[in-house]
């Protein structure tokens, strides 16, 4: 029988953080704050003293997820492991998990089989208490609203016009819609309210991209929670909000330095989702991993036209990061699950499925070098199931499109299985070859920013939106807002906002169904089709398999 991935990470030998920390980073003990004996944050004074040169960044991204999975994060590990034991100075770069898909449906973000991060049970569950820590920000502002409206209403917020919800890392449908504030007037105003979860957060957004204590305070101020009957906006340093939420912080901005079974490096910090979100882990995450190594491996959220599109068009643009070269990661699998296959046929050989699935692939390919202008290698997620004759099938059809393709057994076999990854990414990124660019300028109005998105990246013909949301993007635009980037939220099991929809559709109407401005963030979330806000827990969660015995030992935790 096979060991799960909670078995592999409870076999594993781990090396005291500190020791790691000095030995392979050289970083000092007073730039540490440990949190027991294998996590530990790092000081941020110490980190922006590095002055020496950045190291090279390598983006993992994949095809459109699929029920049969694809294993973006046991890749990103796994080649950071398979660099380190080719002799490069390496660190991976990841986002923290949620407690939703945790206990939902999608797992948690630890990597799986001999390609992990641990202590897995840690980091999949509440870690170091980033996302508490977030949570909390967000509902002190939240109270806060309600608090000065019940005191008077000095600042004149219109109660039908607040957009400022509160969260819960959590997936649970019933806090979507409701009503707060009943009760009689000892309570509050009664009003329209709902919840998000903490990885949709605007704080959670700012948290990722501000690039000190400074700069997160001044974008926690620059929230807009609603507007007056006039339509001015109000906004969070109104509420003199800032400073108390970046004190909530405080710890949280710190990275988080953990290891991966093979005892390499790996920093874990932030973790916005990348279909509701900008997917990326945080800019001071990244930038510290390129001052402490000389490959850096991170990951974008989901598939490469929602992550790595908003890693390239937020993160980068907010950022200066600039990537060096991208993997794909894709499964015989899920490719033929794209072709049609049901999930329970998808380990009988198929290859006739598997050619109607590729064009999910080629797209995403075709984007990452002529739209993101990124050199790219496919890595193909090998499972025992994948037949010969796929695989060649697999390898010449992109061959025959000059893109490398790279069978990894990481999964099974650790870094030894991803050696010749590691060996095609750093041929990449030394032929120098990136020319990473923007899908669209700065100056593009947000509309046609939109649509740039979805007819270059998405394949569609051209959006659409309702007359009230056409005039919320176009008050937008008159308001100064109109260089932001966009942050489309949609499905991320489709290029097209309709899930069912597989391989590479086009000709579609993307439906923009809510337009929400994050001034903190600086950027301008599209809500197409029916993706919610507040994901909902499947029939038989993921929970019902976890528990704990005696001895404080977790199982069922994938």
């Amino acid at each position: 029988m096979a060991l799960s991935d909670i078995d592999i990470a409870q076999a594993a030998t781990l090396q005291p953080i500190l020791q790691l920390a000095q030995d392979r980073l050289r970083i000092p003990l007073d730039a540490l704050e440990p949190y027991g004996r294998y996590k530990a944050k790092m000081d941020l004074n110490w980190l922006n003293g590095q002055t020496g040169p950045d190291g090279r960044l390598v983006l993992v991204t994949a095809i459109s997820p699929t029920p049969a999975g694809e294993g973006k994060t046991t890749t990103t590990v796994g080649l950071g492991d398979a660099l380190n034991r080719i002799g490069k100075r390496a660190i991976i770069a990841l986002r923290e998990p949620s407690l939703g898909p945790v206990f939902g449906m999608k797992g948690g973000a630890a990597g799986g089989g001999y390609a992990q991060v641990v202590p897995m049970e840690d980091i999949n569950l509440h870690f170091t208490g980033d996302f508490s820590a977030i949570a909390l920000a967000h509902n002190l502002l939240a109270a806060l609203v309600d608090n000065h409206i019940h005191h008077g209403n000095a600042l004149g917020l219109d109660t039908r016009r607040i957009v400022w919800r509160r969260v819960m890392d959590m997936n649970d449908r019933a806090l979507r819609s409701m009503v707060v504030g009943l009760g009689g007037p000892g309570n509050g105003v009664a009003r329209e309210d709902g919840f998000d979860i903490v990885v949709a957060s605007e704080v959670m957004a700012i948290f990722c991209l501000a690039t000190s204590r400074q700069d997160l305070k001044q974008r926690l101020g620059n929230i807009v929670v609603g507007y007056t009957r006039d339509r001015a906006p109000v906004r969070a340093r109104d509420l003199n909000a800032q400073g108390a939420m970046a004190a909530l912080l405080k710890d949280a901005i710190k990275p988080n330095l953990v290891q991966t079974l093979e005892n390499n490096p790996a920093i874990i910090h932030g973790g916005p989702f990348a279909n509701i979100a900008h997917g990326c882990n945080t800019v001071t995450a990244t930038r510290a991993a390129l001052k402490l190594a000389d490959y850096v491996v991170t990951e974008a959220g989901f598939g490469a036209d929602l992550g790595a599109e908003k890693f390239i068009d937020i993160k980068c643009r907010k950022s200066g990061l600039r990537p060096d070269c991208a993997v794909v990661v894709a499964t015989v699998r899920a490719l033929k699950h794209h072709g049609g296959v049901d999930a329970k046929a998808l380990n009988q050989p198929d290859p006739a499925a598997l050619e109607r699935g590729l064009p999910n692939l080629e797209r995403h390919v075709h984007n990452i070098r002529e739209h993101y202008g990124l050199p790219c290698v496919v890595s193909i997620n090998h499972f025992t199931s994948d037949s010969p004759e796929e695989i060649d099938l697999l390898r010449s059809h992109m061959d025959r499109r000059g893109v490398p393709v790279v069978l990894a057994r990481h999964w099974a076999e650790g870094s030894a299985g991803a050696e010749e990854l590691a060996r095609a990414v750093v041929q990449l990124v030394e032929s120098g070859t990136a020319q990473m660019r923007y899908v669209y300028p700065d100056e593009q109005t947000l509309w046609e920013k939109m649509r740039t998105i979805a007819t270059r990246i998405y394949g569609a013909a051209d959006i659409d939106a309702s007359s009230a949301v056409r005039a919320r993007i176009e008050q937008l635009q008159q308001e100064g807002y109109g260089h932001y980037p966009v942050c489309v939220a949609k499905t991320q099991y489709s290029f097209s906002t309709d899930p069912k929809l597989r391989a590479a559709p086009s000709g579609h109407v993307v439906q923009v169904r809510e337009v929400r401005l994050a001034a903190g963030a600086e950027f301008v979330v599209m809500v197409c089709g029916d993706i919610m806000t507040m994901p909902g827990l499947p029939r038989e969660p993921a929970s019902s398999r976890i528990d704990i015995d005696d001895d404080g030992r977790i199982s069922g935790l994938f």
